[in-house]
């Protein structure tokens, strides 16, 4: 199936748009949805899709890692515009699982820059599927070379 596909089967909610320019390992393992709110945050979301989950029909824990590796530093390149097109690379991921989303449920994450330095920055977040907190993360993420333009 192709992202194009990936994307139109995943029926988000209203306001979520496909993020684009997410190549590779994510191009493959998604798509991944942005929602930018009133206040000027952004809401990442996906629905929990066969090729997302383990055995058991609930998402695979390395998937739910995936989708905190990706949308806590796209947090910081979406809500500062300094960092709008810089690349974050990962220098620590810590992940509570408290519940795993199941197959076919929306699951939304949404994240805060808790402190930005000249060369870090720090962010976490909460996930949601069918109305549950399912998993917290943070992370800190160093702040890298001009990275591809996103679209969402």
């Amino acid at each position: 199936m192709t992202f194009e596909e990936r994307a139109a089967a995943q029926q988000p909610p209203s306001g979520f748009r496909p993020i684009t320019g997410l190549d590779g390992f994510i191009a493959d393992n998604g798509p991944v949805f942005a929602r930018l709110e009133d206040d000027g945050a952004v809401t990442f979301g996906c629905r929990i899709m066969a090729h997302m989950c383990n055995p058991m029909g609930i998402a695979h824990g390395g998937w739910v890692a995936t989708l905190f590796d990706v949308a806590l530093p796209l947090t910081g390149r979406l809500t500062d515009p300094q960092l709008g097109d810089r690349f974050m690379i990962t220098v620590t991921l810590s992940i509570d699982y408290l519940q795993s989303p199941k197959l076919g449920e929306w699951t939304e994450l949404r994240g805060r820059m808790l402190k930005r330095t000249k060369r870090m920055v720090f962010v976490e977040a909460l996930m949601q599927a069918g109305g549950d907190l399912t998993a917290r993360g943070s992370g800190v993420f160093r702040i890298g070379p001009q990275a591809p333009p996103l679209a969402y």
